[in-house]
């Protein structure tokens, strides 16, 4: 029995020891890094220059480690009329597929070896100067202008991409620290700067990826800016002391680092959070995944950097077996606009229970309660902090308006990465238009220190409260009320006849009940017959008349 126990303990121990050896991986170089981007931001330039003889010059500085072999290959057949100039500090072979129209310059003692398939007298050799700023002047006095400048390390094919150099802004080259992927006139393929790896299995239950990114101790100390996805992402970031981590966004990212975090909208720099002494593969890997409570990670990458500027992208790869070509980057500048994901949420009570539907109309005299939180994971370390609000309505002469707010209560618990505010929409009341706009200023704050943290917008249905019309009196047509009219009307009647009855009595007369009764008399009395004689008037005419008759005879007879 006891045999039995030992076993079945030492089974427990063999799987415990490969479920631990499961969680790790060993990094290799890959040609591409289907989750990490890296690239070193080097000397460089790029301008809309094209000289008269309608040729572009271009300069590449070409620069190897050591231990890599120093061959590459220059594709330059699918081109447009060039001046290529090629200078490198180190023993380096070439082989190149030039177009006709492609002039190549190096220098007279240059160490680069050339070799061509097909024979072209278009290597010219020209006593240039070494140093950057030199060769672009040497450069644009000899041709007219640089059209680009672009320091290359560890070069494997440099390939011209045939499209045409479009950059607005000034001509003259200023050299700078870039990202040469983003110039989309050529194609460059280097030796990998970056080892990783990814163990197995993954857990396609958890939605929200982790990446660890390693620099040895052994490497320089230097800046990566680091540009995040759309994803869900946690970051753990380990470098030797003095490496600064600058954030240019801060996309659904929960983060923590062995170094200084600089989050690149606010100009404020977060203290170390954790501290890890080692930086081999295997304890980072572990110390991640306690940090997290994670059971696996998405992707190990590790590099050592030779320059002091250093761009890191995390993309948005949904599967990692397939392999993707490095994402056209944003070049990094301190000055540009940050957009913080965002999002307003309108509740019709201080409960915050239920949000209203974005088709809901609100009326003016109802208090609004919104809720404004961002879908970046920090794990409270930044909060939200509300600045103004305005409504513009959505009309051809639009109206804006800034709209008052108060700030309501919420706890850290219930609000780790939002805040709440109310707000009337009484001033909206006189004005016929009742479609808006509702937008918020927002900052972002660490401690007392805010940066700009963007705005946020949402459409609002605003409606007139109804005006309640005065109620109407209404008769009471029932039994008792038909019965009660009846009788005051009965009332009223016989109060009337007693009231005439009264006058007759007294005054004798008839002619008030005679009008009464529709002219017809009221009592037995003998009314006085109608004399037939005329009238006196009527007489004396008629008399006249037969005066003048009778008289008409007598004269005759005279």
């Amino acid at each position: 029995m006891e045999g039995h126990v030992v076993l079945f303990a030492l089974l427990l121990c063999i799987s415990a020891a490969a479920s631990a050896s499961s969680q790790t991986c060993d990094p290799i170089k890959v040609n591409d890094n289907p989750w990490v981007y890296v690239t070193e931001e080097l000397i460089g330039c790029w301008t809309s220059f094209i000289g008269q003889d309608n040729a572009e010059v271009h300069i590449l500085k070409l620069n190897f480690d050591t231990l890599d072999p120093k061959i590459f290959s220059l594709e330059m057949n699918n081109t447009k009329p060039m001046n290529l100039i090629l200078t490198s500090p180190c023993t380096c072979f070439a082989l190149h597929n030039l177009h006709p129209d492609v002039k190549l310059y190096v220098k007279n003692d240059s160490r680069i070896t050339l070799h061509a398939n097909v024979k072209h007298d278009n290597v010219y050799k020209r006593d240039f100067p070494s140093e950057d700023e030199e060769l672009v002047k040497w450069a644009s006095q000899e041709f007219g202008g640089v059209t680009s400048f672009t320091t290359i390390r560890n070069l494997k094919v440099v390939t011209s991409t045939g499209t045409k150099v479009t950059k607005p802004g000034s001509s003259n080259c200023t050299l700078r620290n870039e990202d040469a992927s983003e110039k989309h006139f050529m194609k460059i393929e280097t030796a990998p700067l970056a080892t990783s790896c990814s163990p197995s299995p993954q857990n396609p239950n958890d939605e929200t990826e982790l990446h660890i990114i390693n620099i040895p101790d052994s490497a320089k100390p230097c800046n990566v800016s680091v540009r995040f996805g759309t994803k869900k992402t946690r970051v753990f970031l380990r470098g030797p002391q003095g490496t600064i981590w600058t954030f240019i966004n801060l996309l659904h990212t929960q983060f923590v680092s062995n170094n200084d975090i600089m989050l690149l909208a606010m100009k404020h720099i977060i203290s170390p959070t954790i501290t890890l002494n080692s930086g081999n593969a295997v304890d980072v890997q572990r110390k991640a995944l306690d940090y997290f409570k994670a059971s696996t990670f998405t992707s190990f990458t590790e590099f050592s950097p030779e320059y002091p500027m250093v761009l890191l992208v995390l993309r948005d790869n949904d599967n990692p077996e397939v392999t993707k070509t490095s994402p056209a980057v944003t070049p990094t500048t301190t000055n540009a606009p940050h957009q913080m994901p965002l999002l307003m949420q309108l509740y019709t009570s201080p409960e915050y229970h239920s949000p209203m539907d974005p088709n809901t109309k609100v009326q003016s005299d109802k208090r609004i309660y919104a809720e404004i939180s961002s879908q970046t994971l920090w794990d409270s370390v930044l909060t939200i902090k509300v600045i103004s609000c305005f409504v513009r309505s959505t009309g051809s002469c639009p109206v804006v308006k800034e709209l008052p707010f108060m700030s309501e209560a919420c706890s850290a618990h219930l609000c780790p990465n939002s805040t709440r505010l109310s707000f009337s929409l009484d001033q909206l009341h006189e004005l016929t238009t009742t479609t808006w706009d509702l937008e918020c200023s927002v900052k972002v704050c660490y401690s007392q220190h805010c940066g700009d943290g963007g705005r946020v917008k949402r459409n609002l249905e605003v409606t007139q409260p109804c005006l309640q019309p005065p109620t109407p009196q209404c008769f009471d047509f029932r039994l008792p009320g038909v019965l009660g009219i009846a009788f005051g009307g009965f009332l009223i009647g016989v109060l009337l006849i007693g009231a005439l009855w009264f006058i007759k009595i007294k005054t004798g007369s008839y002619w008030l009940l005679s009008h009464v009764s529709s002219g017809c008399p009221c009592s037995g009395a003998k009314r006085q017959p109608v004399s037939t004689n005329p009238s006196p008037s009527e007489n004396s005419s008629a008399n006249a008349s037969i005066g003048s008759t009778q008289s008409t005879p007598t004269s005759s007879m005279a």
